[in-house]
């Protein structure tokens, strides 16, 4: 089974362990390298492989400590460049070699972005963040980089003795540098196999504070208190996740909170997870992203999608389990309610991408497609509203929960593909097999556009917001002063989200109306990310001049491409205002995450290479 989005041999050769050796250029803009790969032959005769690589200097290769010959294919636009390797003997299949590259990383690598310290909060120490997944860890390190494969690794960091580095793994001590004593090393270990996109390296002037038995939360000092108060509820999450998944098998779980520019919500890197500040809303209210990549230490990091064209398995089952801890921990009228939002999430995204596109399908073809540019709330929210319609007819939240922790207990530190869990599923549930043939599998998996079947949700919790958002898109100008401030004052502020979602999903409201709710509501200064970007674009819509200027603000001042890319997008087709759309983002884009660039380059259809108008 081929991975579209890798060039490595994946049947011939896996890799068993890294043991990487790092040392980090901040004037340069580049990591100076030396990976020893641990690869096991998987046939006899074994003696040539191929690894993925992305702009990255080659310096030397060898195989048991013996020079090897080596060739760099042609370059691919968003694969990069193969890295063909000749050993100087034969193996024999189940023996092992140890493959050392030595190399740079260019100072473009799509997996790092390295920040100035005026783009950090404490603006004197430079920073640096990697985001591997789906396919730029091969930009960073010469690997298989491909989530078919899976394993451990070593590391050392050397940077600058004014930083701290952390990664992905088990922190494993320091010392001063023995080459370089103005610089330190840092060790680290993952002893859990896992693949490459869960790779991950940060270096900055950070801190941490412990939240809990297993757990720090780190950041940069100016948030790191903020952040302690936000994620307090951690170790909560993860027992309650543990009783539904079982045993949590990564030792630690911390909570990094990046600078503004990480291009996501949060990624699940083991040990690790990665987080924005836009979560610091200050009242815990965007705690479902750590339940989120919580879940992901069982579904995605423990089980992982083989290629990512499965990355359904991943995030629909991600959603669910994180559904079932909200369960837990508030009420099944609040699940329910976020299942109702997720849906119109997915509309939203059938919307963006057409409902005629393949890349709406649940298990879309990625042959010669960028994963970047497939990435949507498609496997997200298409991906759990299978899993609860398979929940309906199968007996309910229980006994479908008893299947998720089945199957990930059967696939546990391996990669599993979408037939190998419908068969899972098929043997699990082997005396309702009748039931589970009614399912119209070919509509789900394989056709674009909404789901075969929309579940019936609770609406108990939506019921107020559905509610008020009608009487703001009924309301004629003369019923205006009908409003009151005390409409909002009893909705939570994921009601108040809700609110706005749906407002989001109508024709615009007229100017007049818009300006009644900031007169009343006085949304403009709400703190939550969430409220500020719908009620941004609810304000954009309405050709609200004033507010042209808060919404390329917040799509400036924090890089989250959830945010960032439809606030773009809403000022660029405000058409009085499409040229200061194109003229914030050249102004921006050096600062930007490289993907995030060159997405919202694309949503503002410029060319990649475009500087100016």
């Amino acid at each position: 089974m081929a991975d579209p989005c890798s060039f490595s041999c994946v049947s011939s050769c896996v890799t068993k362990h890294l043991n990487l050796a790092l040392a980090l250029d901040f004037e340069r803009r580049v990591i100076r390298g030396k990976v020893a790969l641990t690869v096991e032959a998987l046939r006899d005769r074994f003696s040539a492989l191929t690894l993925d690589s992305r702009d990255l200097q080659i310096v030397s290769v060898s195989a048991n400590g013996q020079a090897a010959r080596f060739t760099m294919g042609p370059k691919h636009s968003f694969k990069g460049t193969p890295l063909d390797i000749t050993l100087p003997f034969d193996l024999s299949r189940g023996q092992h070699v140890i493959v050392e590259v030595t190399y740079e990383t260019s100072p473009s690598a799509t997996a790092l972005q390295w920040l100035t310290p005026a783009q950090t909060a404490g603006k004197t120490q430079p920073y640096l963040f990697s985001q591997c997944q789906a396919h730029h860890c091969r930009s960073m390190i010469p690997c298989q980089d491909t989530p078919s494969v899976k394993h451990t690794y070593y590391a050392q960091v050397s940077v600058p003795k004014d930083l701290v580095a952390v990664m992905s793994a088990m922190r494993d001590g320091q010392e001063v540098d023995p080459q370089d004593s103005s610089r330190i090393v840092y060790r680290f270990r993952q002893p859990v196999p896992m693949p490459s996109y869960l790779i991950a390296i940060v270096a900055g002037a950070l801190e941490s504070r412990e939240i809990g038995p297993r757990s720090r939360v780190w950041s940069e000092k100016e948030f790191v208190d903020k952040a302690a108060f936000e994620f307090s509820e951690t170790e909560t999450m993860l027992k309650t996740a543990e009783d539904l998944a079982g045993p949590y098998v990564w030792g630690q779980y911390d909570i990094l909170v990046l600078p503004p520019s990480f291009p996501y919500g949060g990624m699940e890197n083991p040990c690790l997870t990665f987080a924005t500040p836009t979560l610091l809303a200050g009242d815990k209210s965007l705690s479902n992203v750590i339940a989120h990549e919580i879940s992901h230490s069982w579904t995605g990091n423990l089980v992982t999608n083989k290629t990512w064209e499965h990355f359904w398995l991943n995030e629909g089952h991600t959603v669910y389990l994180e559904r079932m801890i909200g369960r837990s921990l508030e009420s099944e009228q609040f699940r329910q309610f976020k299942a109702m939002g997720g849906w119109k999430d997915l509309q939203d995204s059938v919307n963006t991408f057409g409902a005629n596109n393949p890349l709406t399908n649940l298990v879309p073809s990625l042959q010669d497609v960028d994963p970047d540019d497939a990435f949507s709330s498609v496997p997200y929210e298409k991906g759990f509203a299978l899993l609860y319609h398979l929940e309906e007819l199968l007996g309910g939240p229980e006994v479908f929960m008893g299947f998720v922790k089945s199957y990930i207990q059967m696939f546990a530190y391996g990669s599993a593909t979408t037939d190998e869990w419908k068969n899972y599923l098929f043997t699990y549930f082997k005396d309702k097999v009748d039931v589970l043939n009614k399912v119209d599998w070919n509509g789900w998996m394989f056709t674009p556009g909404m789901p075969p079947v929309k579940n019936q949700y609770d609406t108990t919790l939506a019921d107020a917001c559905i509610a008020l958002s009608q009487r703001w898109i009924k309301a004629k100008d003369g019923d205006l002063s009908s409003f009151k401030e005390s409409d909002v004052k009893t909705l939570s502020s994921h009601q108040i989200i809700e609110f706005l979602s749906l407002l989001l999903q109508e024709e615009p409201l007229p100017l007049t109306h818009v300006k009644k709710m900031q007169q009343l509501y006085d949304l403009n200064a709400s703190m939550n990310a969430e409220i500020r970007f719908r009620w941004l674009r609810l304000c954009v819509r309405a050709r609200w001049e004033e507010a042209v200027p808060m919404a390329m603000k917040m799509a400036t001042e924090q890089g989250r491409m959830k945010f960032t890319r439809p606030l773009f997008k809403e000022v660029f087709n405000f058409e009085k205002y499409r040229d200061e759309a194109v003229r914030m983002f050249v102004a921006h884009r050096a600062a930007m995450h490289p993907v995030t660039s060159g997405l919202v380059a694309k949503d503002l259809k410029l060319d990649a290479n475009t500087a100016s108008l």
